[in-house]
């Protein structure tokens, strides 16, 4: 789940600045190059969409999906929301460990905002496809206005997630290892990852914006020594256009 997190974080220098209006409407395209999955030995690139939307209580964003705001203020926000839960391709495994497919899950989240930090915890239940485990996330971050049209937003993170997920996406079990060859392997719950990024977004002209946001994650705990896992430290990379409609 966390490039889907990275980039709706790397999204964030858009939001503080469409928040002077709650209701907008930012939509774009975009390119992420990321690893096919959590400690892959390969690489994609792939289009990623630029989508923030908010008009009352709804919201659609890809950092918590689609979903309803039950509190919304200048200092905290709470909701609720259904999200993507991510899988990997069985060409980008191991051969033999086939595929995890893409799913969705339930989300409930909390962002406070104070002394210019924005902080965000949350968790995710899956209930079709994927894992249908749970992963919980929690990030800081700190928006700075460089200069009217420049906003950089550093951010740190990390999630954990139970053992349901964890021995679905990091696991061996013993159908995998005899196809594969690998060891027998199941991590169970933990801290899987921590991360840093730092994003921009740049303003082009009052409704278009050109963002880019750069980073590195580390994978945590168990999960590390995984069979599957190539590489414990890993970059990732994102750069959108993006336009707002309304006011």
């Amino acid at each position: 789940m966390l490039p889907l997190i990275f980039w709706g974080v790397s999204a964030q220098a858009q939001e503080q600045d469409s928040d002077k209006d709650k209701d907008h409407i930012v939509i774009g395209i975009g390119a992420g190059y990321a690893p096919a999955y959590q400690g892959s030995d390969n690489y994609r690139a792939l289009p990623v969409p630029v989508i923030d939307v908010s008009w009352g209580p709804f919201f659609a964003n890809l950092q918590n999906g689609i979903g309803i705001n039950a509190i919304d203020t200048d200092h905290i926000t709470i909701g609720a929301s259904v999200t993507v839960m991510q899988g990997y391709r069985s060409k980008d495994a191991p051969a033999g460990i086939g595929k995890l497919s893409f799913g969705a899950g339930g989300r409930g989240f909390m962002s406070l905002k104070g002394a210019g930090f924005v902080a965000t915890i949350g968790a995710t239940k899956g209930f079709a496809g994927s894992t249908k485990g749970i992963i919980a996330d929690a990030s800081l971050s700190y928006p700075v206005s460089v200069s009217s049209r420049l906003t950089l937003v550093p951010t740190i993170g990390t999630t954990w997630a139970d053992k349901k997920h964890n021995d679905r996406y990091f696991g061996v079990n013993a159908e995998q290892s005899r196809a594969s060859g690998l060891s027998q392997f199941r991590p169970g719950s933990g801290f899987n990852d921590a991360s840093f990024m730092l994003s921009a977004q740049y303003r082009l002209t009052d409704r278009l914006s050109l963002g880019a946001a750069g980073g590195v994650t580390t994978l945590l705990g168990k999960v590390k020594d995984s069979p599957i896992v190539f590489h414990k430290t890993q970059p990732l990379g994102f750069l959108s256009l993006s336009y707002r409609f309304g006011r």
